[in-house]
């Protein structure tokens, strides 16, 4: 009897013993790279991709993206309507004219229907990186480029290959708004603007290549193909997106971080005997919609705020003004004002050659002198104010060769502006605004730049009825540009940017405030009543 009840006493003291504490796991030193999650033991670079590889990818990408450009403005796919001199000899239509019989303005309009495509999903891709994998977005939108690139070569109407011009420009808009963030976080920090210079030299490059490329299809075999060999160009990339381990932007939670933050079911151990757990709810769609635009709507604010960004804009939509005036009309005015022999050749040769040089330039000088904000406005406001004199100047010459040597110096100048403006765009916001600064850039630059320019310069044509007067009036705005740029210098501070690293703070504390409160809540013990 004794014995029992000696028993039961050390039972009931055992019952009532504090469980052992849980030991707490080591705490992760502390990660300076933000493009590796301090919960993610995943390395920065899959075992394939290299900060080099990843460039020539993008470059490649690039290339083929202007190559698409250019081929449809080439005589070999656009062609021409069929006509019927007074004697009543016809010539039969080539092209995408001569097949659809379009008339100039259906033509013209196709040239520019990318647009519509590529300014409605730009924000949209670029909102949808935060909570998805950008590098997976960009397999997405290279994957509907790709369809509809081959959708045009099989069009049967006007409607049908519109229709596939606006969907190019939508699979277009997920590279453009990501393709330069990627770039920005891989290259090494001495080289960042050459590596940008390096993306963008591809824009001339690859239009230069598509004259040429749609030409020689088109005349050879037909201009169907010449789409269709553009599809089977960018197939390898969509595979590649999709089956490559993808890379991660920094300011942006790894998708398997975003896995673990997701509502999920939890049952706490030290109440499961009671049947109680507790389950999280999933949002409705609706609730996510309204949550997402809730975010852009934070997002555009902040950037509209960001009075160096909004600087750096306004500078680049007046640059680019002048710049899509030049690349529509410059042929035209040339041989009214020089009598040109084949003004294509001539304007096409300069903008090719002063384009890749001076892209490439801009980038190296502004790393030789050290990349930061301040110094890019410098390079911007100087390179352009100088461009505009030489332009300028070109279109008061008399000689056609003064002219040719002055315009091919301006233009020199002022394609060395690419890489540093871009620059800018990045590197005065956070990490996570990165995607969005760069798809309000390119819509800006294109509604307020290039689309009005062109149509702007023929109003004022018709009116004055004098090309060297009305590619004078267009020149003077890159002096509104340097001006704009110039003010910036004032805008901006001398040093480097510090969004960095605020943002990979607020980052890591967003990521791991909730993880460390549930594995708090689960160390506490029961509450006494």
């Amino acid at each position: 009897m004794a014995e029992s009840q000696q028993r039961e006493k050390q039972l009931e003291q055992h019952h009532h013993q504090a469980p052992p504490p849980t030991p707490t796991p080591p705490s992760d030193p502390p990660n300076p790279d933000m493009s590796e999650s301090p919960i993610s033991d995943s390395p920065r670079y899959p075992s394939w991709f290299t900060p080099k590889r990843l460039l020539v990818m993008f470059c490649v990408i690039n290339l083929i993206n202007y190559v698409d450009r250019g081929a449809i403005a080439s005589n070999g796919v656009n062609g021409s309507i069929g006509v019927c001199d007074p004697s009543g000899i016809c010539t039969a239509g080539t092209g995408i004219q001569g097949d659809f019989k379009l008339s100039n303005f259906e033509d013209g309009s196709l040239s520019s229907a990318f647009m519509v495509g590529l300014l409605v999903a730009s924000p949209i891709f670029a909102s949808l990186a935060k909570s998805h994998n950008p590098f997976r977005l960009i397999g997405v939108g290279l994957s509907i480029w790709t369809f509809a690139t081959a959708g045009c070569g099989g069009s049967i109407n006007f409607w049908t290959i519109a229709i596939c011009r606006m969907l190019v420009g939508v699979g277009e808009a997920s590279f453009i708004s990501l393709a330069a963030p990627f770039i920005d976080d891989h290259a090494p920090a001495t080289q960042k603007t050459a590596w940008l210079a390096m993306f963008y030299m591809c824009i001339p490059t690859g239009i230069a290549v598509g004259y040429v490329y749609g030409g020689f299809v088109g005349s050879s075999f037909s201009w169907r193909y010449a789409f269709w060999g553009e599809a089977l160009s960018m197939l390898p990339f969509c595979v590649l997106a999709f089956v490559m381990k993808p890379l991660e932007l920094k300011g942006l939670a790894p998708a398997d971080t975003r896995k673990t933050l997701e509502p999920i079911e939890t049952t706490s151990p030290l109440i499961e005997d009671s049947d109680v757990t507790e389950k999280a709810s999933w949002p409705s769609p609706a609730t996510k919609s309204l949550s997402q635009l809730s975010r852009f709507s934070r997002d555009m604010k902040a950037l509209l705020l960001d009075k160096v960004y909004v600087v750096n804009v306004l500078g680049y939509v007046s640059y680019n003004f002048v710049i899509g005036a030049y690349s529509y009309w410059g042929p035209k005015a040339g041989y009214d004002i020089y009598h040109m022999n084949k003004p294509d050749l001539w304007f096409g040769g300069i903008t090719i050659v002063c384009g890749i040089l001076g892209t490439l330039a801009g980038g190296l000088i502004l790393d030789a002198v050290t990349a930061t904000i301040y110094n890019a406005f410098k390079l911007l406001s100087v390179a352009t104010f100088l461009g505009a004199i030489f332009c300028f100047s070109a279109f008061c010459v008399r000689n056609l060769y003064g002219f040719v040597v002055l315009f091919a110096l301006g233009e020199l100048l002022v394609f060395a502006t690419q890489a540093p403006v871009n620059y800018v765009s990045l590197r005065c916001v956070t990490p996570s605004l990165r995607p969005l600064a760069m798809a309000v850039s390119t819509v800006s630059i294109h509604i307020f730049g290039d689309v009005p320019s062109s149509p702007l310069a023929g109003i004022l044509q018709d009116h004055v009825k004098n090309w060297r007067i009305t590619t004078l009036a267009v020149t003077s705005v890159l002096f509104l540009a340097s001006g704009i740029w110039f003010i910036g210098i004032f805008v901006s501070n001398k040093g480097s940017s510090d969004e960095d690293g605020k943002e990979e703070v607020s980052t890591v504390e967003t990521i791991k405030k909730p993880l460390e409160e549930n594995r708090t809540e689960g160390a506490k013990g029961p509450v006494e009543a």
